[in-house]
């Protein structure tokens, strides 16, 4: 029994559901942070960061201890490397997360009128993307259960094609964006609309990193 329990080992999928409910926490944390920014509320914006660290911190832990799981188990449902790659997407998210906190402490510009209500567009965007994926991870323990099939495996899917559509959102929401900030030219400091780009750019990378990692689970609903 002890055999077979070493080659079987402790199933990592409900600590993959824990990983991917926590970066979904650290994501939670722009739209407060953006809410500090418009009140040019600096001080609140660093506290906020601090917390996003914690809860980024907080990811990694169980991020190790998936691998550590992923190490011990010879026999898992899918391959080893597909999880993996699911894992470290979902990384990327906590960690672009953190990026976008960092930048806002870097340099304390107000946000520009004319551009408050599609910053805040793009926040809420970007967490409808990641929300989708959540709601996708948050079966894998499910799906495991499963073998990656059945109604499960449909009800993902049918998250997965909505997180598609999301993210392109997102993409066109940003270019919106992008445009109107270079209208700014002449109106703000150069380094103004840099600090801008800098803002839009990390908010695109964490969409983009929740469809890589939807993308990763779909390869294995699939495989």
């Amino acid at each position: 029994m002890s055999i077979i329990s070493d080659l079987l080992g402790k199933s990592p999928f409900g600590a993959m559901v824990e990983h991917s409910k926590k970066v979904h926490e650290c994501v939670e944390m722009i739209r407060p942070l953006m809410d500090a920014l418009a009140e040019e509320n600096f001080q609140l914006v660093g506290e906020l960061h601090k917390k996003v660290s914690r809860l980024e911190y907080e990811a990694d832990k169980i991020k190790h201890e998936v691998r550590s799981l992923l190490s011990k188990r010879l026999f898992l449902p899918v391959d080893k490397v597909d999880l993996e790659n699911f894992l470290r997407c979902q990384d990327k998210i906590a960690d672009y997360t953190e990026d976008f906190s960092v930048i806002l402490t870097i340099r304390n510009t107000p946000i520009h009128p004319s551009l408050m209500d599609k910053f805040f567009r793009l926040t809420d965007q970007v967490f409808q993307v990641t929300g989708s994926l959540l709601a996708a991870a948050v079966e894998l323990q499910n799906l495991a259960e499963v073998s990656f099939g059945g109604a499960e495996s449909r009800r993902v899917f049918k998250w997965l094609d909505g997180l598609g559509e999301e993210e392109w959102k997102a993409d066109r929401i940003a270019w919106d964006l992008s445009r109107d900030i270079y209208l700014l030219e002449g109106e703000v400091q150069t380094m103004t609309i840099i600090f801008y780009e800098k803002m839009i750019l990390t908010l695109g990378q964490v969409a983009n990193e929740a469809e890589n990692a939807g993308d990763m689970l779909r390869h294995m609903l699939i495989r």
